[in-house]
């Protein structure tokens, strides 16, 4: 050890700061001490000391690693010492004599292969009839062959009749709305733009429509108190869950608040272990984390609630070395390596947290109906406390469970799957949901982004119910902080319903689930329409003030046609779209106010009746920037324009002014010329616009000034757009803020894992050492260690510290150096030499 050149008394006063981090007696600690100074070599004195005198053969020739054991062993408390069989199940020793820390349970490996897709028709056709390759595509079709229990189910005629129903009331709706816009318009819809704008009025009317029946029916169904295909409310509540029946929990995660996402996982963990059934589930944070202040937090987070609940039987943790598919692919990995253990999964996101009885019933669900393949819940939101999120959060949770509802009215076992707080049957999903790259180049083509609707259809397929439990309480989720937030996942969400209606046409799917797709495209698509709809009615404006009129606009025309326009038609077909839009908030407040028991949670009906009005004001003012963003995401996933994918904010983080403005100004530069260019075309054609283009104009402020955190929490004083989880909140959400004061407290980091003896020890009994290297690549790595020393870890790049990460040998090697080295960098936060 090259520390020579360290005075004695320092030594000394590094080598006690060193042994007082370890959990020692003072008699043992003070001995240790004694022995290090009457040393030649002080630290492998130390180390040899804690490490009883022996080491492994084939071991690293490094003193530090002989104490890693030791050290190894300070996780457990005192106290604890006599748990050695958990001791043993979580440290243990490889073929070669290095001592593992295991964070997984034992592989059980199964097959999960994914399948090319087959999206055009026409080539199937080929294939089929006249390429002579029939034999071949026969076997291709055993791929999407139902196998479920009961692929038809009793309530498949209903769905259907029930989508036919819709489909009728949403076309008749469509037909009369572009009879009377016909009507509103100068030449009643001859000229070439007003019958583009007809055709553009008519499919958003109908997009429009469809969300007001779904809301409709969603009323009638909570009016009701049931539907009698709800597979909640048909399901006995007294279901036995199998001895044997196993479900994991699984918990994907990038770059996240590591202190958030294990607070929530740690209130689930305590809330099913209050209902007794603990046993039958298991927690696996499955880690795609570049970040290496990040992971080594993750380690630490594990390590903490597993001793502070006893947990390592049921709480797993892995980071996988290679980040393939993202969160998909990371499902699959699982899957691949551990499913075939386990009955039934549940994917929770970062900001997920469910009750334990939510979980429960969910695996009861799953027991009584062999036939369901996914039951997704329906989150409530929670949690934030900028005025934006707030708002968010009053809206979803008032209107939400109309359209909840609503849309398993329609769609019954052919619902949609969301990607997280739900339950999924793990051998059906590993047979056929497995996700093949797109074919093709670009960005609409490679690795499938939004996987959850493609999930659904693929189940669905293989004839597995998918199913929405719309009526079972008990799940969670957040919203983004702030408007820009929200835009940056529309935009990832936009290219991935780009991305998937690719599958539209592909073998075997449903039609419920091709509507999936082509809603999930509308989504977004319908914000370039409207745009378009508003710029060709600028249009229309501009060509009846700057031209003359047309009377005549066919050959051989008998009578002229005499531009009209009826104000008083528009006023009233105007008011029938705001009805379709508002009418499903009114109800929703009304189906509250008629249970005294829900209304008091929402700050009481005067309360809750002003908080509708104002969100419907605040959405109706954001709807214009939503739209102009929507418009550019997809204009950008056509161009074939790449998006990065990160994490969402999982704090209260507010914008910027500058940050506004470098999102916004665009739009408000267009907001003030357009407004300019319709007032000087015709000044009474800016008040129908100015919702539009005044919202435009004032994006800026309105971005920045919902953001805040003090506005937010100052309507929540005075009881405006409250929910019943601020004014009552669930013991799962206490115990997770509970959880997370906890755990803001814990400090872990790259930093630490170098310097601290015990975390040291612990990340690197997490990796594979691997000892057999090539001489260069041991040259670069003994370089790389000396510039982590010398140079200080703020000199490392994210990739060099990542990589002393993954190398147990270089990490100890570091740790040894800059405790034995005065020359190591202050940025260690060591004390001094």
């Amino acid at each position: 050890m090259n520390d020579t050149h360290v005075p004695t008394a320092a030594k000394g006063g590094r080598i006690q700061a060193y042994l007082e981090r370890l959990r020692l007696s003072s008699e043992r600690r003070e001995r240790l001490l004694r022995d290090a100074l009457a040393a030649a070599d002080p630290w492998s004195q130390v180390h040899t000391e804690l490490s009883g005198g022996s080491m492994p053969a084939g071991s690293p020739p490094l003193p530090a690693w002989q104490s890693l054991p030791e050290r190894l062993q300070q996780i457990w408390p005192e106290d604890s010492r006599r748990l050695n069989e958990q001791l043993q199940r979580v440290v243990q020793t490889d073929n070669h004599g290095n001592v593992r820390l295991h964070t997984m349970p034992p592989l059980r490996r199964a097959f999960m292969r994914p399948r090319p897709w087959a999206t055009n028709p026409f080539s199937r056709l080929w294939r089929n009839n006249i390429s002579g390759r029939g034999r071949m595509e026969s076997r291709l079709e055993d791929d999407v062959k139902p196998d479920s229990p009961d692929p038809i189910g009793r309530w498949r005629w209903a769905g259907l009749v029930r989508r036919l129903v819709l489909l009728g009331f949403v076309l008749g709706q469509t037909y009369i709305a572009v009879y009377l816009m016909t009507a509103v318009l100068p030449y009643h819809g001859s000229h070439w733009l007003e019958m583009c704008i007809l055709v553009l009025y008519a499919i958003l009317f109908a997009w429009v429509g469809s969300g007001f029946w779904t809301a409709l029916m969603g009323f009638w169904v909570l009016l009701w108190g049931k539907d009698q295909y709800s597979i909640n409310g048909s399901t006995p509540p007294d279901v036995t869950i199998g001895d044997d029946t196993k479900t994991a929990i699984l918990v994907p995660i990038f770059n996240e608040d590591v202190a958030r996402v294990f607070a929530g996982i740690r209130a689930t963990y305590d809330s099913i272990a209050r209902t007794g059934k603990l046993k039958h589930f298991e927690f696996f944070v499955l880690s795609d984390t570049i970040d290496s202040d990040t992971r080594v937090a993750e380690l630490q987070a594990w390590l903490t609630m597993c001793r502070e609940v006893n947990g390592f039987d049921h709480i797993h943790y892995r980071r996988r070395l290679h980040r393939i598919r993202r969160k998909s692919g990371n499902v699959a990995d699982w899957c691949r390596r551990w499913g075939s253990s386990f009955n039934y999964m549940v994917v929770l996101d970062a900001d997920s947290v469910m009750s334990g009885n939510c979980l429960v019933r969910l695996t009861q669900l799953m027991e009584a109906n062999p036939s369901a393949g996914i039951i997704q819940t329906a989150p409530w939101a929670a949690g934030r406390e900028t005025m934006y999120a707030r708002i968010q959060q009053f809206a979803t949770r008032v209107y939400g469970p109309l359209f909840t509802a609503g849309l398993h009215f329609w769609q019954l076992g052919e619902s949609h799957y969301w990607g997280h707080n739900a339950i999924l049957r793990v051998a059906p999903f590993m047979r056929h949901c497995a996700l093949a790259k797109l074919p093709g180049t670009g960005a609409m083509s490679g690795e499938i982004l939004s996987h959850d609707f493609v999930e659904a259809a693929l189940m669905r397929r293989a004839g597995w119910s998918v199913w929405i439990a719309y009526d079972l309480p008990g799940s969670w989720e957040e919203m983004p902080p702030t408007l820009l937030d929200e835009l940056k996942r529309d935009r990832r969400w936009c290219q991935g319903n780009l991305m998937n209606f690719r599958l539209f046409l592909s073998q075997g799917l449903h039609p419920a689930h091709r509507a999936v797709f082509m809603t999930g495209v509308m989504a977004y698509l319908s914000a370039p329409l409207w745009f378009l709809f508003l710029v060709l009615s600028t249009a229309l404006l501009a060509v009846n003030v700057l031209s003359e009129p047309v009377y005549f606009t066919q050959s051989y025309q008998m009578f002229p046609n005499w531009p009209e326009w009826h104000p008083e038609w528009a006023a009233r077909l105007f008011g029938a779209t705001a009805t379709l839009l508002w009418l499903p908030k009114l109800l929703s407040a009304i189906l509250i106010i008629a249970k005294p028991s829900l209304w008091r949670g929402f700050g009481g009906p005067v309360r809750l009746f002003f908080s509708v009005f104002f969100e419907s004001i605040f959405s109706a003012a954001l709807a214009p920037i939503r739209m102009l963003f929507h418009a550019k995401f997809v204009t950008l996933g056509l161009l074939g324009v790449e998006i990065s994918w990160k994490s969402p904010p999982r704090d209260d983080a507010e914008t910027h002014w500058g940050d506004a403005l470098r999102q916004h100004w665009g739009g408000s530069v267009l907001g003030l010329i357009w407004a300019a260019g319709v007032y000087w075309l015709q000044p009474e054609f800016l008040l129908w616009l100015l919702p539009v283009v005044g919202s435009l104009i004032l994006a800026v402020p309105l971005s920045v000034l919902s953001s805040r955190v003090r506005p937010g929490r100052a309507l929540r004083e005075a009881r405006m757009f409250l929910i019943p989880e601020e004014s009552m909140p669930p013991r799962e959400l206490r115990w997770m803020r509970l959880a997370l004061r906890r755990g803001r407290r814990l400090k872990a980091g790259f930093v630490e894992a170098v310097v601290d003896p015990v975390l040291n020890a612990l990340v690197a009994a997490d990796s594979i050492p691997r000892l057999r290297r090539s001489a260069d690549e041991l040259k670069w790595r003994e370089e790389l260690v000396e510039t982590a020393v010398i140079e200080g870890p703020d000199q490392l790049s994210e990739r060099q510290r990542n990589t002393l990460l993954s190398d147990p040998v270089s990490l100890t090697r570091v740790h040894q150096r800059v405790w034995a080295s005065a020359a190591a960098h202050a940025g260690w936060t060591l004390p001094p030499a």
